[in-house]
């Protein structure tokens, strides 16, 4: 049984300009762009009374931007993304996006539910990826404000991309004074499928440059190695001793280019990590540290899995957010999920979701700075 836990506000009405919410957050919604059909595009700035902003766009329920200030209180933006609408059009790979119906990798694009068998598409080699060819990532979502933030939902028809069933899905994004951006999902179906929500940022709390140097605190014990493809194998690894080891806080360069079977695979670091602890309660997952200006970022989760992810296919081919090129290793993203390939893992935790239940799940990120 999915344990999750859930808690958001059902908001005030949506309005062209800014607003206060209940919580001191300021809101202010615009018009980011239309779609390659002619539909307009929502974005939503939330701003805390700290000057902490996040923007987040309908199209993809996409984290834009996030400003966060380092140890001399100066704001920065820590995400990579473009500073228009057809960036996420044409040039995007997930920068910042809710990715679904099935975060990550399902091995063949096929699996077996019911006593029947799914046919997905094959968009990541032979694996299916993130949701497939027309995932959440690249859909508009109807949005409304909520006290301090915004909510955004999106119905994805039985057949879409291959999933049975009518879903429904809200993601609730909350910016609050303690400088967290809380992000909540919840969805129901009328059709048993499998569902596995996540967010697709990528940080770089710097602002720029490398994240070799920033330092990496991943609270697992166990990580799910990967074949070749880089689909799990189904075993459950312990990191001591292995470059997956992050249990106590290490750069996240330090290892990276070490001659190891998992590494090589990967390019680098794109794989699940078990989060220490009960799965359904919110708990800490990760915490990262710029010691170059004092940003730290924690990521607590009721998901049973993070994927840490380096970076490794970025090659300086996209410009993004002034012009500034994404080359590889330039952003990590910690993506709070259920394991890769899970619905053909049945020792995995399950991802089905049935007719009468109720996904919920919820992580927050939350900045500070020390230094």
């Amino acid at each position: 049984m999915r344990r999750h836990v859930l808690s958001f506000g059902i908001g005030l009405a949506s309005l062209w300009g800014a607003s206060m919410g209940a919580s001191g957050a300021r809101i202010e919604k615009q018009i980011f762009g239309k779609t390659d059909s002619g539909t307009p595009v929502a974005i939503y700035t939330l701003t805390n009374s700290h000057g902490v902003e996040a923007r987040i766009a309908a199209y993809g329920a996409t984290v834009v931007s996030l400003k966060t200030p380092d140890r001399q209180g100066k704001l920065a933006d820590v995400v990579l993304g473009f500073d228009d609408l057809d960036g996420y059009l044409h040039r995007n790979r997930y920068f910042g996006t809710v990715i679904g119906r099935y975060g990550n990798r399902i091995a063949q694009g096929k699996f077996s539910l019911g006593g029947r068998e799914y046919t997905l598409a094959r968009n990541n080699g032979e694996n299916h990826l993130h949701g497939g060819i027309m995932g959440f990532d690249k859909v508009v979502w109807t949005a409304r404000e909520t006290p301090a933030g915004v909510a955004l939902s999106y119905t994805s028809k039985d057949g879409e991309e291959g999933y049975p069933g009518n879903l429904t899905v809200t993601v609730t994004y909350t910016l609050g004074e303690d400088n967290a951006l809380r992000i909540d999902y919840a969805a129901k179906t009328d059709r048993e499928t499998v569902l596995n929500l996540s967010n697709h940022s990528y940080f770089n709390l710097a602002g720029g440059g490398t994240i070799a140097d920033h330092e990496m605190m991943i609270n697992a014990d166990r990580f799910t190695p990967v074949d070749q493809r880089l689909i799990p194998t189904g075993e459950l690894r312990g990191v001591k001793g292995t470059p997956m080891d992050f249990s106590k806080t290490v750069a996240i360069g330090a290892r990276i280019d070490q001659k190891d079977e998992q590494l090589g695979f990967a390019r680098g670091y794109d794989h699940n990590w078990v989060i220490n602890g009960d799965p359904g309660r919110l708990r800490l997952a990760a915490r990262v540290y710029d010691p170059a200006g004092g940003r730290v970022m924690e990521v607590e989760t009721t998901e049973p899995g993070v994927q840490f992810y380096t970076g490794n296919f970025l090659d300086g081919s996209i410009r993004g957010k002034g012009g500034r090129s994404y080359e590889r290793r330039s952003a990590f993203c910690l993506e709070t999920q259920h394991f890769p390939d899970s619905p053909n893992k049945p020792t995995f935790p399950s991802t089905v979701l049935k007719p009468g239940g109720r996904y919920t799940s919820t992580t927050v990120y939350r900045f500070s700075s020390r230094q």
